[in-house]
């Protein structure tokens, strides 16, 4: 990607350009951040459903809070 994607900002295709995400957790991702304001941190993505561990731990690859 080589510029890191704004989990804050960014809408559902910029979302998508990160490894493992798709449109339907991309719209989670977008949902969760409706409901409850900005992610505090990578990790409260956590709390999405259909990410784990394994999964969060490629998102900070290639996320930040912006």
């Amino acid at each position: 990607l080589g510029v890191p994607i704004g989990i804050n900002s960014a809408g559902a295709e910029d979302l998508k350009a990160i490894e493992g995400i798709g449109d339907e957790l991309a719209a989670r991702i977008i949902s969760y951040r409706e409901s409850n304001g900005r992610f505090k941190s990578l990790d409260e993505l956590d709390y999405v459903k259909g990410i784990g561990k394994k999964k969060l731990a490629n998102i900070k690859k290639s996320a930040n809070l912006d």
